[in-house]
């Protein structure tokens, strides 16, 4: 079944259903409201366009009265977006190793200013360990962010733990039946690892193998982020590409 109301009321009712055993097959179109809806943070709208948040957001599963852990938040982009599309029936994590603060500190403090978001919690943690109970999570988000783990020099030689690591506790936190969702700026395939140092993007092929040895399987992997005019040489913060990169986009799911 496949739903194509655009209001967040009539979200929740036909996640309802699923739970009576209908497959709910979300589309963009069920986020829409979401993503329009007045009162985000100023700037955010503008990034919409190359960012496609609600088709991410319908790709990612995420609904009403879900529980999200997004690592490597940053500023809370889709923070917002998340804590929006779950509810106040729902709640979202944002973690980050507490290193990372100094790069979007008085973005982050805006955006939760005066509790603007009531049902998001900051985790301050590295990626191997996650600050949630086993089996508690409905969906945990990674975006932009697995080629963190090879960053060192440019990074600051921040402690992250280890990616294989991070994969485990993204599987660990999951309920069965939960979702992992990835999504990194593209390496050339066979460039090392090191190039999440050098340009900040990934061969998708480094981080699959990890996913799959956490003992998720991969449900579907979708080009909707692409940009073939991306020649993946420039680093991410080049002002050639910045914002508009090339990008896979995977889902995971813990049997």
């Amino acid at each position: 079944m496949t739903i194509r109301s655009r209001a967040l009321p009539a979200i929740s009712a036909v996640l309802a259903l699923a739970t009576a055993g209908c497959a709910i097959t979300p589309s963009a179109s069920d986020f829409a409201t979401t993503v329009s809806a007045a009162g985000r943070i100023s700037g955010d709208y503008e990034r919409d366009a190359v960012r496609k948040p609600a088709d991410v957001l319908a790709f990612s599963r995420i609904g009403s009265g879900k529980t999200v852990f997004e690592m490597e938040a940053g500023s809370g982009y889709y923070t917002e977006l998340f804590s929006r599309a779950v509810g106040a029936s729902g709640a979202v994590t944002m973690q980050s190793p507490k290193e990372f603060e100094r790069f979007y500190k008085d973005a982050l403090d805006a955006r939760l200013k005066d509790n603007r978001l009531p049902n998001v919690k900051v985790s301050w943690s590295t990626f191997d360990k996650l600050e949630a109970a086993d089996g508690t999570v409905d969906v945990v988000t990674w975006f932009q962010g697995p080629h963190e783990m090879w960053c060192k020099e440019s990074c600051g030689n921040v402690p992250m733990g280890t990616a294989e690591g991070a994969f485990k506790e993204a599987a660990r936190i999951l309920k069965p039946g939960g979702y992992l969702i990835v999504m990194d700026h593209v390496a050339p395939a066979g460039t090392p690892a090191t190039s999440g140092n050098d340009t900040h993007r990934i061969d998708p092929a480094i981080v699959k193998p990890m996913i799959t040895a956490a003992g998720l399987v991969l449900e579907e992997e979708s080009s909707m982020l692409a940009n073939p005019a991306d020649d993946h040489t420039k680093g991410v913060f080049d002002p050639a590409v910045q914002g508009k990169t090339d990008q896979f986009l995977l889902r995971y799911r813990k049997p």
